[in-house]
């Protein structure tokens, strides 16, 4: 995708200049954002933008691998907090506030095939598991729930809320509330399905 020598400090701000104006981009206008629109957002040529990232593909996958990398440094940082069930409910707060700054869900299939991106993802669904596990072993999350649950609802609240018209920015919160309610272990039923066996590729 791209190179992993060390980046000079201007190369480097270049970089998080450029994922951030393609991100905002893509946000915007979808998979038909121009490399012009994005390296004039960026304050850069488009030969900055090529140096970087050889082909447009290399770009999308660059936005995803970022995303996955900054959730699942937010997850690691979780892993030893005092109460476990409110270090799962923050790691999924910050999954639903990072997908309402910028909606990218659209982005997903750009870096099915890329292998950096697939090891962020199998990483980001590790941490994950070591917060669900930590959270049922403390009684936080009922005992029927999984890791795989759990990256399966991620993305929830902010779906829910795309169905309205005019949504508040904060609607999601309600709404994963209402999930968090769902894992916890009182008033649990019993779940009528097994967990999958493994979760969607996609966050």
């Amino acid at each position: 995708m791209t190179s992993t020598r060390p980046l000079r400090a201007d190369a480097a701000r270049n970089r998080r200049l450029l994922l951030a104006a393609a991100a905002d981009e893509f946000a915007e206008r979808g998979l038909d954002a121009s490399v012009a629109d994005i390296a004039r957002r960026a304050g850069v040529g488009k030969g900055t933008v090529f140096r970087h990232f050889a082909t447009k593909g290399d770009l999308l996958a660059a936005i995803v691998l970022d995303r996955i990398d900054a959730l699942n440094a937010a997850g690691e940082q979780l892993l030893d907090a005092a109460d476990p069930g409110l270090a799962l409910l923050e790691f999924l707060t910050v999954a639903a506030d990072q997908q309402q700054q910028r909606d990218l869900s659209f982005l997903q299939e750009a870096g099915e095939l890329n292998a950096d991106v697939i090891r962020a993802r199998e990483r980001m669904f590790c941490t994950v598991h070591k917060l669900v596990d930590r959270a049922r072993e403390h009684g936080a999350v009922r005992v029927d729930i999984t890791g795989a649950d759990v990256i399966l609802l991620m993305c929830a609240p902010n779906y829910v809320t795309s169905y309205v018209p005019d949504a508040p920015p904060d609607l999601w919160r309600r709404y994963l509330s209402i999930i968090f309610d769902g894992l916890r272990p009182q008033g649990a039923h019993p779940l009528p399905h097994p967990p999958p066996a493994a979760p969607i590729p996609g966050i």
